[in-house]
C-alpha cells in the first residue's frame, strides 16, 4: 500500500500556475531558468541575552515552535568592548527552512502573520539585495498564532530572508507577488 505525501499549498500554487506564468512573462526558453525558492532563513538576534540568559532560551523555544525545526544558537564572532561582548558568547538563534517546511512557513507568513501586523500598508519593494533575494523584519514574534500570548515574556523581533534562484530582483519580485506577498504599489 502506497501513501502519497500531501504537498504544501504554496508549492502546488508555484508548480501549477506561477512557474508557467513567469516563464511566459519573461520569455524563458528553459523551465529551469524560472526563479524558485531555495530556502528561508529566520533569524533572531538576542542582544539582551548578555544580561539575561532566559531571553535566549525563550527565543530558541519560540523559534522552534514557529518554524517546526530546532534552531541553531549563533555566537559572537569577535569581542566588542563597547557592547560588553566576548567572542563565542551566544547572542542569537537561526533556522534554515527548505522543502515542504519552507513552503508551509511562507504560506503562514503571507496568509496569517502579515495580515496581523498593525497599521500595515504593504511591504517595501526596496528589500531586495541585487541578486534576487528578499529580506524583511518583524517587530515581534507574537504575530505567529502558534505562540500563546500568555507564554511570551519578552517581545523579540526577527529577520526573515527568502533566498531565490534566478538572480534578478525583477523576477524575484514577480515570483513573490504571484505567491501573494502584499507589496506596496
Amino acid at each position: 500500500m502506497t501513501t502519497t505525501a500531501i504537498q504544501p499549498r504554496m508549492r502546488e500554487l508555484y508548480a501549477g500556475t506561477v512557474r508557467t506564468k513567469l516563464r511566459e512573462q519573461f520569455k524563458l526558453p528553459n523551465i529551469h531558468q524560472v526563479p524558485g525558492l531555495r530556502k528561508i532563513t529566520v533569524n533572531m538576534g538576542v542582544g539582551k541575552a548578555l544580561e539575561n540568559r532566559k531571553r535566549l532560551d525563550q527565543a530558541l523555544e519560540h523559534l522552534g515552535v514557529i518554524t517546526g525545526q530546532k534552531p541553531k544558537v549563533c555566537s559572537a564572532r569577535r569581542s566588542e568592548a563597547s557592547f560588553k561582548l566576548r567572542e563565542g558568547q551566544a547572542i542569537g538563534a537561526k533556522v534554515d527552512l527548505r522543502g515542504p517546511r519552507m513552503y508551509e512557513f511562507l504560506d503562514r507568513l503571507i496568509s496569517v502573520v502579515i495580515p496581523r501586523i498593525r497599521d500595515f500598508r504593504g511591504i517595501s519593494r526596496d528589500s531586495f539585495d541585487g541578486r534576487g533575494n528578499f529580506s524583511m523584519g518583524l517587530s515581534e514574534q507574537s504575530l505567529f498564532p502558534e505562540l500563546p500570548l500568555d507564554k511570551v515574556e519578552f517581545t523579540q523581533g526577527m529577520d526573515i530572508t527568502i533566498v531565490m534562484s534566478g538572480g534578478s530582483d525583477e523576477m524575484s519580485l514577480q515570483l513573490l507577488s504571484e505567491l501573494g506577498m502584499p507589496f506596496k504599489r
